[in-house]
């Protein structure tokens, strides 16, 4: 999971440090310096929300003695779920993006210190697999278009719109798609993490029940973020439809974040991540 964070992060430091503001989204900076402008709120959005469950499952294997680290670090990992922290319209860094970056680190720390205790190893083979493998491979062919524009490549326009000009009201004509990072593809990163990490079994309780509406609520989040995106780029923009499907970006008193909750409920009820039946069989090894 942390190596494909990492490769985000690190295709974004590149992509906005070689390619003008102009052809990118809602930055001003350029450079190197507007790379790693980008690249510090990467580590806020989506990265800091993958590190909460990451944390948890690190501080399922040290227990209590790792609890003085772990919990400042979720803490602050939290702090991008506060509204402005990462503003859409603005994604030049700001001084309080650090916080959610700081939780991160300590997160990946965490992490270090458990795969030592641990040790490393893949999982054993868990009930549906196999649809955790169809799944993120239908994520990811929608999300072609997304990782060509973070690479600083526009996807070849065969069945997706790309490098197409649409003006939105009152703006100048632009391509479809941005070149740089899209929450498309943000979607698209939670949703991989969501079932990737539905597959350990942690041995507290608790903990395992936290982290299971923690990844039923990233994973309805994720879905909401590829559903909005593409439909917005490839559905609105063509013309077939006036209607958009509504923002889940942000946190707000709206029907979609009300249809975001209930379905990850619903997902939680039906046992998505709980591990019940591993539990009750005795597989409860945390890898």
């Amino acid at each position: 999971m942390w190596a494909v964070l990492a490769l985000d992060a690190i295709a974004v430091l590149v992509t906005y440090s070689v390619i003008e503001p102009r052809e990118l989204y809602n930055v001003s900076q350029e450079g190197f310096s507007g790379g790693l402008s980008r690249a510090l709120v990467q580590l806020n959005y989506p990265v800091a929300l993958v590190a909460i469950p990451l944390a948890l499952l690190a501080l399922d294997v040290l227990r209590r003695r790792a609890w003085f680290v772990g919990a400042p670090a979720i803490a602050l990992c939290a702090v991008v779920a506060w509204p402005g922290v990462v503003d859409q319209g603005d994604l030049d860094a700001r001084g309080v993006n650090v916080l959610p970056a700081l939780g991160v680190g300590l997160t990946f720390a965490l992490t270090l210190s458990a795969a030592r205790r641990a040790g490393v190893s893949f999982a054993p083979r868990r009930a549906h697999d196999g649809i955790r493998l169809v799944a993120p491979t239908a994520a990811l062919l929608v999300a072609l278009p997304w990782i060509a524009a973070e690479l600083g490549r526009h996807f070849p326009p065969v069945v997706f719109l790309t490098d197409e000009l649409y003006a939105e009201p009152g703006e100048a004509p632009r391509a479809v798609v941005h070149l740089g990072h899209h929450h498309g593809l943000a979607g698209t990163l939670l949703v991989l993490s969501a079932l990737l990490l539905s597959r350990p079994r942690l041995v507290g309780v608790g903990l395992q029940r936290i982290n299971a509406a923690l990844l039923c609520a990233m994973l309805t989040y994720g879905v909401a973020n590829i559903v909005n995106d593409f439909w917005h780029e490839q559905i609105l923009k063509r013309g077939w439809t006036t209607w958009d499907v509504p923002s889940a970006t942000e946190p707000r008193l709206h029907a979609i974040w009300a249809l975001v909750l209930v379905t990850a409920a619903i997902m939680y009820v039906f046992g998505f991540a709980r591990g019940d039946a591993a539990a009750a069989s005795g597989d409860n090894h945390p890898r």
